[in-house]
């Protein structure tokens, strides 16, 4: 399934107990900085129409806008936790960034420094989603879904 959207909109896929909101990524060789519980900094770079994946298990538009926003436009890194920091029970939101995000419940949230997984709601477990040159495609069809200004 092909869903299209410009680089000024925001796609969010509505789950029964969570929302994902994917943006894309306009410019050429940005770079996206991951600080890891190790005291390592791993650096991306992203291709132009890559993806923004946040997720979000209180259903919160504006918090998703605000963490894509961030992440997009002010280079704010992301801060991958061990498995059994405390924090991770607290997590309303988590984010992925690249070509392809897999939506998967079976995670710890905000554990993963590969950018390809994403824990979601488990309606939502199982998606992938993959960008194109006009939007993202998805795996399966997925009906519950919205495009708004970003």
């Amino acid at each position: 399934m092909n869903i299209d959207f410009g680089y000024d909109e925001i796609l969010f896929l509505e789950g029964e107990s969570g929302i994902v909101g994917v943006t894309r990524i306009e410019q050429e060789n940005k770079m996206l900085f991951i600080a890891t519980q190790d005291n390592e900094e791993i650096v991306q770079f992203l291709e132009k129409d890559d993806i923004i994946a946040v997720s979000n298990f209180r259903k919160d538009k504006r918090a998703i806008r605000a963490q894509a926003y961030l992440t997009r436009e002010e280079d704010s890194p992301i801060v991958i936790l061990n498995k059994n920091h405390p924090s991770t029970k607290r997590l309303a939101q988590v984010l992925s960034v690249g070509e392809k995000v897999n939506l998967n419940c079976n995670i710890t949230p905000g554990t993963h420094p590969e950018q390809d997984v994403l824990c979601s709601c488990d309606s939502l477990s199982g998606l992938s989603i993959t960008k194109t040159s006009t939007g993202v495609k998805l795996n399966r069809n997925h009906d519950e879904y919205t495009i708004e200004r970003f």
